[in-house]
């Protein structure tokens, strides 16, 4: 008989809402800054259907790697187009963080006031870990990744020509980092650092 593993009953949610709120994110910002792409693609809402690629999310339960259906943008409506599209490439990492210190700081309230049960705390525990580990991943500066989006808004022309011309191999190389363990080297200590950084703003809080 097949062993059931009960966390696969909080981390499909978390999982889920994780990815959507990513996604939303890009979308939301995007909108907000004047290009209707996004909500023309159905992008614009918090339905996980809408942003959920079918291959990807197998990977990212069976293998810790995997991708959302990238929000497709049109930077022609941007007014500033390098401040947008930084702008819009944060909207998903930033959006991810905020979630994880959010269930952080539910943790913090229902522990203060008695209400924390196993079930709820374990749901919280893996929105936690998915968002400050998707919101760190996606801030790897290689294409397509938002990381590189970020720096490429920031970095002079050529520089930034140059990281774009790193999306010829990217896809090799984030294969290597991930399936080598260097990328979990590397992000596993600043999660933790994140994740402590936040327990500790909310104790002082509770």
């Amino acid at each position: 008989m097949l062993d059931f593993d009960i966390n696969i009953i909080y981390r499909i949610p978390a999982l889920l809402i994780a990815l959507t709120v990513h996604e939303y994110a890009h979308a939301a910002v995007a909108d907000s800054l004047g290009d209707p792409t996004p909500r023309y693609m159905g992008r614009l809402t918090m339905n996980p259907l809408a942003h959920l690629d079918p291959i990807g999310t197998l990977m990212l339960l069976v293998a810790g790697f995997g991708w959302a259906k990238p929000v497709q943008i049109t930077s022609r409506y941007f007014t500033n187009v390098p401040k947008a599209l930084m702008a819009v490439a944060f909207a998903g990492p930033g959006a991810n963080f905020f979630l994880a210190f959010l269930a952080t700081f539910l943790i913090g309230a229902l522990n203060f006031t008695g209400l924390l049960k196993a079930g709820v705390y374990s749901f919280l525990y893996w929105v936690q870990l998915y968002n400050v580990w998707f919101g760190l991943f996606n801030l790897i500066p290689l294409p397509p990744l938002d990381g590189s989006k970020v720096l490429m808004g920031a970095l002079p022309g050529r520089y930034a020509w140059q990281l774009a011309k790193l999306g010829d191999y990217s896809n090799i190389i984030l294969l290597v980092i991930v399936f080598t363990g260097l990328a979990g080297k590397i992000l596993s200590p600043l999660a933790q650092m994140l994740l402590f950084a936040m327990h500790v703003f909310v104790s002082l809080i509770f």
